[in-house]
């Protein structure tokens, strides 16, 4: 799955913000100005309209990067940011309220340019700020997208225009559509997939350095990573920055039990699985498959046999795949099965149990640590206490044996038919 992909599906399944017990850090500062952070949306200096929009969109109280991030992007005079954090985590909201506040409603061009790498993640940042600033009448979105026709040397009336680069600078350069000298703030989104994404970066240089921005220019640049290469990149767009990053949340599996059971063939699997599930008190699983068509099988057997089930697969489109998650976190299917497009990123707090019918394994055959960390992962959140099983044939137990040297940890055998020690979890 692109990485385009899965950030619109966290915008997407975002009716609230991720809770992170992290800390936000803070790499460079703007030694002029003093640093601080809010606890609510009241302590910012936003119109009354956003603060309704705000509620409206389910946010009771900021994230852990917008307590930090909102008073910077909100300063007078404006000050210049890199911000990195996970997706979900807030940032479009963010941003989103900065550009509602820079602008002045009572004129009508272009004030606040924002981009984003593909037409569907512009798409969906719009909806934000449109729902965040439902209550501001007198404030227009537009969209510098393909498909969007702009009229050569009519310039638009909207204040805020939110698109990709390609399309960006042929509103600003070919067509004139645009004054960038009136322009007083300037986003750059999910810049780590910009850079990944050929030719988007050198896109979103040249709108930026050809554009001639006014000095007063704010310019907010935000990430999911902050690798050397965003590093770079981000100095090349934005000026004597404060750069901050929410600690990424390190996954551990000292609150997940491990068991592995071995079984020689699909219709083993799904007798342990049934044990499984019949011998502890679920809340919520998650089943990981190799394959859309073994997910496609488990899901038919488990229906059949009286279980709610959904299926998360690759070949969904984005908008399904965040229909099938948003019903699974409201609980109206008790079992996702899921092939690797869910390993990552996806947080249902109700998940108590994690099951691998196949191991992850690279092209080399051995243990894939990093997506099984990702996998079981989904069933320890916040510290809450999880199971994981992973059910292997004979020629597999070596690979469990690898991850046990891999991680220090242990990884306890049950029999498939014998249950009776999960009861006591």
């Amino acid at each position: 799955v692109e990485p385009a992909e899965t950030s619109l599906l966290n915008k997407l399944i975002r009716t609230s913000l991720v809770e992170s017990s992290h800390h936000v850090e803070i790499l460079q500062r703007d030694p002029s100005s003093p640093l601080f952070s809010v606890k609510t949306f009241e302590e910012l200096p936003l119109k009354k309209e956003l603060l309704k929009g705000v509620y409206m969109m389910g946010f009771n109280r900021p994230s852990k990067i917008q307590e930090t991030a909102l008073p910077i992007m909100l300063a007078y005079p404006p000050q210049n940011l890199i911000a990195q954090s996970q997706s979900g985590t807030g940032k479009t909201a963010a941003f989103a309220l900065a550009m509602l506040s820079r602008v002045n409603a009572a004129e009508k061009y272009p004030q606040c340019l924002c981009l984003a790498p593909t037409y569907e993640l512009a798409l969906q940042i719009g909806r934000v700020i449109e729902k965040i600033g439902q209550f501001c009448t007198d404030i227009k979105v537009t969209y510098a997208i393909r498909g969007n026709r702009a009229a050569q040397g009519v310039k638009r009336q909207e204040q805020i225009v939110i698109g990709t680069p390609g399309s960006m600078l042929d509103w600003c350069f070919k067509l004139k559509v645009i004054d960038l000298k009136k322009v007083t703030s300037f986003v750059l989104d999910e810049a780590d997939i910009m850079i990944d994404t050929q030719g988007l970066s050198y896109q979103s240089i040249r709108v930026q350095r050809r554009a001639a921005l006014p000095k007063g220019c704010q310019m907010l640049l935000f990430s999911a990573t902050f690798k050397e290469t965003v590093r770079t990149f981000a100095m090349q767009i934005v000026s004597n920055p404060i750069v901050i990053k929410l600690r990424e949340e390190e996954l551990t599996l000292g609150n997940i039990h491990q068991y592995y059971l071995v079984c020689r063939n699909w219709e083993e699997k799904y007798r342990a699985l049934c044990n499984i599930y019949g011998s502890i008190t679920v809340g919520q699983a998650m089943i990981f498959c190799h394959t859309r068509r073994s997910a496609d099988w488990l899901a038919s057997e488990m229906s059949h046999d009286g279980h709610q089930v959904a299926v998360l697969t690759a070949e969904l489109t984005v908008a399904q795949r965040a229909n099938v998650i948003q019903r699974f976190r409201d609980g109206k299917e008790k079992v996702l099965i899921a092939t690797n497009v869910c390993a990552r990123g996806i947080d249902v707090q109700q998940v108590t149990i994690v099951v691998n019918l196949n191991l992850p394994t690279n092209l080399e055959g051995e243990p894939d640590f990093e997506t099984y960390l990702h996998r079981i992962g989904r069933a320890g959140r916040f510290g809450k206490k999880g199971i994981a099983f992973t059910v292997v044939e004979d020629h597999d137990v070596e690979l469990i044996r690898m991850i046990e040297e891999h991680f220090q940890t242990e990884i306890k055998q049950l029999d498939p038919d014998d249950m009776d020690e999960l009861e006591t979890l």
